[in-house]
């Protein structure tokens, strides 16, 4: 296929007609039928089929040096406040309950063409990838990624839906946008309209706070460590920590809460109350996911900050429901979790139809900066930081393979501008 041919084709995309974004994205309340702008290669044969489909373990092809985080660091335990809080023998950090390893979570899909995309998806989706969706995929164009998106989500409505089998779903359609952009020879934002910004503003999230604003992050998230679990003493503790970051930061940096499922939604508004001298900017997944209408309470009775949420959200059909009840200022859909850079986007075109703008999670991960990059309505990207105590080409490596640049909003990033995801993996 002619790279010319896929320009001329992508010059009639909706974003060149000059139409505002909601009005090519409409959507009526309470319903999940989404109008999207077509994909400026819908129209091109590749000529490809998909050979191969297996689950892989990429490593950087250029390693970080290896060395051992500084003592205290907050990146040793990871301590946040969680659901199984309640519970003082797994209180302590995550990695206390969380499930340990089930199995290669990324996919590699191969053509007849010896073009071959990776997917990054969730937790446990490669059972479903090699014992049911991979029959689906073989022998199938990889250009036809609604099409195949459609196959997999309805030939698993029976046991699906949610969790493990989205994720499995996220992994396929990323490694198909991966070798859509390898076989054109554009990255993935290109295919989906452009740049709408020259770099990304960026946050990190993580309690290493005097580390972050030393790199020159001015937006910081913060992971609550203390939940309703821990009384008045914890939330007193959490206003501490709030604090020590505005402090850090000044008057004009940018605080956020990660509360990861925790709270309750007395614990929440009470905390808030305590907040309001430090101008927090968001408090994240305040509540468990499918507590919708307590999303929509707390969106509505709290006004010092905004209530976000979205990370572990499924679908736009997920959404949805998080729209009919009002429940969030902001979405965090994660492109690895959600349902792909497909399903992100009709995601992404209901939000923006709503005024809601997207900052996905885990953005700086997974190709979804590429997203962000090609999208008006989602203006920030999540970053995480290498933990301190490594040596200085560790940091370098990661301003580099990140893009980072510095200006008025702190820390900025990009894309890569290599074909696809602009991955530099080995498997």
């Amino acid at each position: 296929m002619e790279r010319r041919k896929f320009i001329k084709v992508g010059a009639l995309s909706a974003p060149a007609l000059g139409l505002p974004f909601s009005q090519l994205n409409a959507v009526t309340p309470r319903s999940t039928e989404i109008n999207l702008p077509p994909l400026p290669f819908q129209e091109l044969k590749s000529k490809l089929k998909i050979t191969e489909v297996k689950m892989v373990t990429p490593r950087r092809k250029k390693p970080w040096p290896e060395y051992k985080p500084s003592e205290g660091s907050w990146s040793m335990k990871a301590e946040i406040a969680n659901p199984m809080s309640i519970y003082p023998e797994y209180k302590a950090y995550r990695a206390l309950f969380l499930s340990g390893d089930l199995g290669p979570s990324t996919v590699q899909i191969t053509t007849d063409k010896g073009i071959s995309g990776i997917g990054y998806g969730g937790p446990g989706g490669g059972f479903v990838i090699e014992n049911h969706l991979t029959k689906l995929l073989m022998g199938e164009d990889p250009f036809n990624v609604e099409r195949l998106w459609d196959i997999m989500w309805r030939s698993t409505l029976y046991y699906g839906r949610k969790g493990l089998v989205i994720n499995a779903i996220s992994a396929v359609d990323n490694a198909l946008w991966d070798i859509i952009g390898k076989a054109l020879e554009v990255p993935v934002y290109q295919l989906l309209g452009g740049k709408t910004k020259e770099r990304i503003p960026a946050y990190c999230t993580g309690n290493d706070l005097e580390q972050h604003v030393e790199f020159g992050y001015t937006k910081l998230k913060l992971a609550v460590p203390y939940g309703p679990a821990d009384g008045r003493e914890g939330m007193r503790k959490n206003v501490e920590l709030v604090d020590r970051a505005r402090k850090l930061l000044g008057p004009d940096g940018e605080i956020m809460l990660d509360c990861w499922m925790a709270f309750t939604e007395d614990y929440t508004i009470e905390f808030a109350k305590m907040l309001e001298p430090y101008r927090v900017y968001w408090m994240e997944e305040c509540l468990p996911p499918d507590e919708y209408a307590g999303f929509g309470r707390l969106n509505k009775q709290i006004t010092s900050t905004r209530i976000v949420t979205g990370e572990h959200e499924y679908t736009r059909y997920g959404f949805q429901l998080l729209l009919d009840y009002d429940g969030a200022k902001i979405w965090q859909p994660d492109m690895n979790w959600c349902g792909g850079l497909t399903e992100l986007r009709r995601i992404g075109a209901m939000a923006a139809a709503h005024g809601i703008p997207v900052i996905p999670h885990g953005g700086w991960r997974g190709g979804a900066p590429h997203y962000i990059m090609a999208t008006n309505n989602s203006p920030w990207c999540e970053m995480f930081m290498p933990a301190p105590g490594g040596p200085k080409e560790v940091y370098e490596m990661y301003a580099e393979e990140n893009g980072i640049t510095r200006g008025p909003e702190g820390i900025y990033m990009v894309p890569q501008d290599r074909p696809g995801f602009g991955y530099e993996l080995e498997v």
